[in-house]
């Protein structure tokens, strides 16, 4: 997206906060008085999925992707993507859970992803989703008014790479705005100085997906789960962000996911 960002900044409080405070929220109805008391009103769809109904959040990625309902979730693990929520998916210590959520409000979108610990975990998952995690800031600084895009790739694969993880590189980041998924894609791998140049007024979503051990993914016989082809944990953080003049202004926030997770004694 190439614009004023003005209107797309006015948005982005309510946006963030409607996304993550739902990340810990573990049942339907704490996510629905969740919603409901920012003023959104809602519906459920058979299944368990979410929608606001009223004007301040008009639509919802996936319907909150498959909202969260008491130890459902979406990636666990050596899911890259796209996950999907059952029943039978118990969570156990050690585990590591990756969390990507969109909203449209005002009429702009937000995406943001996380990947969260459950339990203890081990060292080596530790590392992973502390390594992806920098990357997206190391990316996030390369987001500034003459640079190209290549440079804001080159940062995720180069931090990553020289720490021994791999980077997928099937599913990328995107231009966001009026629409969920815009021009340009945003790769987490490329050659600094090339590709798009970055303007002011730009906004894209940033998301390394990085694995503990090789590139290589494959889809599940469902057609939507994207899984690490070895079987090895992968990580996943994203952050919407905008072109400034002097840099990157970060749009979206994990505060609220920390602002949760106190509330919940966690």
């Amino acid at each position: 997206m190439i614009g004023n960002v003005s209107d797309f900044f006015k948005n982005i409080p309510v946006n963030s906060k409607f996304l993550y405070s739902a990340l810990y929220s573990y049942t339907n109805d704490d996510i629905i008085s969740l919603l409901e008391g920012i003023g959104v009103k809602t519906k459920q769809e058979r299944g368990g999925r979410i929608f606001p109904v009223s004007d301040n959040a008009n639509d919802v990625a996936d319907g909150l992707c498959g909202v969260l309902k008491s130890k459902k979730v979406r990636i666990i693990n050596d899911e890259v993507i796209h996950g999907i929520p059952s029943k039978k998916r118990i969570l156990q210590s050690g585990d590591i859970v990756s969390i990507d959520l969109g909203a449209k409000i005002g009429g702009y979108n937000g995406d943001n992803a996380a990947t969260f610990a459950c339990g203890e975990i081990s060292e080596e998952a530790k590392r992973l989703m502390d390594t992806t995690r920098e990357s997206l800031y190391e990316a996030i600084k390369m987001a500034v008014p003459g640079g190209k895009l290549g440079d804001v790739a080159s940062a995720v694969q180069t931090y990553c790479e020289s720490r021994g993880y791999s980077v997928v590189r099937e599913y990328t980041g995107h231009g966001i705005g009026k629409e969920l998924h815009e021009d340009p894609s945003v790769p987490n791998y490329g050659t600094a100085g090339r590709g798009v140049r970055l303007l002011p007024g730009m906004t894209i979503a940033i998301e390394p997906m990085i694995t503990l051990g090789k590139r290589q993914i494959f889809m599940e016989r469902d057609g939507w789960t994207v899984r690490t082809r070895d079987r090895k944990n992968a990580a996943h953080f994203e952050h919407t962000i905008a072109v400034g003049k002097n840099g990157a202004d970060i749009l979206s926030s994990f505060e609220y996911v920390e602002e949760v997770l106190r509330k919940k004694g966690y």
